[in-house]
């Protein structure tokens, strides 16, 4: 079956279409026909060289597809069943630690850009009732950042205000999950075309941040010089003192990103005297899916995706990704 692979040291020119085939599944192991994966920045530190992997290693985090074979023991799944990836496989629940933070897909362990996988019944959950692989492919990384930043973390509540950065997949899902919770929403985003996708999404407040370099306090005005309930901090160093800015005493700031940098100056006294909460997170646990999955089937969101690329132009499909053009997901077709 075909499969995509990475010759060391990596780079977009070194990405190569190749086979890989998928064993019977044994105890406790599913097979599942993969249709579908979605780009993550993740995905493009990996195939650009900056995380280590073997030689020949399979990319890409995300993967939705139809199961096609249940091994012994499995009663979770049954073929036919439409799922999708988890980020880690190994942390099925609780906090984080080193004995489950690794296994990721497309970085520890080969990934999603094949047509077939048998992994572990813990790999997958079940997708969105209704979802094409496309969708489903959204939710493993970028959706379910954004859900875990503002509901397990954040504990948002309806009234509460959200500042939502830019306009990748993880900003587009924060924004959908704080609207569906009753959210007031402040949007920030160099291109006055994209806020205006953004406000027909439902974002209540507009700010583009080339036009306005003080974009955390007028952030904070907007709010009746409160300050915001939660910031989902995409862009690290080089947006913290704005995101600090926009945020009211006791706020939560979700540290999520670095494409703004990854070092730089951050003011702790401003952290201290706001009391302000900064956790950073990477992606989720499976529980975690499983419950933004149920409270997607109720609130019937869909995911923003940009652009469709067959899997033998993923290379293409990257190099969209690094032009920062998109709005929303972009995804492989498999």
């Amino acid at each position: 079956m075909k499969a995509i692979r990475l010759k060391q040291p990596g780079g977009l020119d070194n990405l190569t279409v190749g086979t890989a085939e998928a064993a019977a599944p044994g105890r406790g192991e599913i097979t599942v026909r993969i249709h579908a994966s979605s780009l993550n920045y993740h995905d493009y530190m990996v195939v650009l060289g900056a995380i280590p992997t073997p030689e020949g290693r399979i990319p890409m985090s995300d993967g939705a597809g139809v199961v096609t074979a249940v091994g012994e023991g499995v009663s979770e799944f049954a073929v036919g069943d439409n799922v999708v990836s988890t980020f880690f496989p190994n942390w099925p629940n609780g906090d984080a630690d080193l004995s489950n933070m690794g296994h990721v897909p497309g970085d520890s362990a080969d990934g999603f850009a094949r047509q077939i996988v048998t992994m572990p019944t813990a790999a997958f959950t079940h997708a969105p009732k209704g979802y094409s692989h496309a969708e489903a492919a959204t939710l493993t990384c970028a959706g379910l950042t954004a859900w875990r930043a503002l509901v397990p973390n954040g504990n948002l509540k309806a009234g509460d205000t959200v500042l939502v950065q830019g306009t990748g997949g993880v900003s587009i899902f924060a924004l959908q999950f704080a609207k569906a919770a009753g959210a007031t929403v402040i949007a920030t985003s160099s291109s006055d075309e994209k806020l205006q996708r953004l406000e027909a999404m439902g974002a209540d407040h507009l700010i583009n941040y080339r036009k306005d370099e003080e974009w955390g306090v007028t952030a904070q005005k907007l709010t009746g010089r409160r300050g915001v309930d939660h910031v989902v901090e995409i862009g690290g160093s080089g947006t913290m003192a704005q995101s600090i800015a926009a945020t009211r005493i006791g706020g939560h700031i979700a540290l999520i990103g670095v494409l703004a940098g990854y070092a730089g100056p951050v003011s702790t006294v401003m952290i201290m005297s706001k009391q302000l909460r900064v956790q950073g997170l990477t992606v989720g646990n499976r529980r975690q899916q499983q419950e933004m999955i149920r409270a997607i089937d109720v609130s019937g969101i869909r995911p923003v995706i940009d652009s469709h690329y067959p899997l033998e132009s993923i290379a293409d499909a990257f190099r969209h990704q690094a032009s920062a053009t998109h709005f929303g997901k972009i995804c492989l077709d498999i």
